[in-house]
């Protein structure tokens, strides 16, 4: 019987992976690897399978059969998260969720978790919103909000589902150099995305087709 693997230099691993929806094959037998320091963008037509396969690396979505692995903390960022207009949070709160990892969602922000959440605003140069209403906020400020929670967090696997897509010049800027400052400081990067800029600078491109990386 051959053993199951294990996660040495890598971050995540898929074997065998599919996912059913309704007798519909969503993903069909992948096999994939997410190295540490590097940015891996996952690329192809609509319905290729693409979303469900960041979210499954991500854990929100658990494969009907094959195996996933993973190690360390995890953040996600979707896709220009709705919000409704009567959810009463700043931007600030927004991006400290992504300390909870590391305090709890009922402790007290120490002073190493409000440092954290300085840097992520001023990395996505969103500190003068920080108390503005995150449902106030044009698409492109949103996604980089979202995007400053995934960095306050300092995660070991950050993974974006279209992160430019659609965005102003000056945030998918930002949100591209944010990227690359991620895999340098060793993050491992994982995104779909259709944006030329973010493919040329990918380490690996996984292509996809009817749920297949081809």
């Amino acid at each position: 019987m051959p053993s199951s693997p294990t996660l040495t230099e890598h971050v995540a691993r898929l074997r065998a992976v599919h996912v059913d929806f309704g007798g519909r094959e969503a993903l069909c037998h992948v096999d994939l690897d997410i190295a540490p320091g590097a940015i891996t963008v996952i690329a192809g037509p609509n319905g290729a399978g693409k979303s469900t396969l960041i979210e499954v690396i991500a854990g929100t979505r658990p494969p009907s059969s094959g195996e996933r692995l993973a190690r360390g903390a995890i953040a996600f960022v979707p896709q220009r998260a709705a919000a409704s207009d009567r959810l009463p949070v700043s931007v600030r709160d927004v991006v400290a969720v992504g300390t909870w990892g590391a305090l709890g969602p009922w402790r007290r922000t120490d002073a190493a978790a409000r440092a954290a959440i300085d840097e992520a605003l001023r990395r996505l140069a969103i500190e003068g919103l920080s108390q503005h209403p995150f449902v106030s906020l044009s698409g492109g400020q949103r996604q980089r909000a979202l995007l400053a929670q995934g960095l306050a967090r300092s995660a070991d696997l950050l993974l974006l589902d279209e992160p430019t897509t659609g965005l102003d010049a000056e945030s998918g800027r930002l949100i591209r150099g944010a990227l690359r400052s991620e895999a340098a400081r060793g993050a491992a990067v994982v995104c779909v995305s259709h944006d030329p800029v973010v493919l040329a600078a990918a380490d690996l491109v996984v292509r996809m087709e009817s749920g297949r990386i081809v």
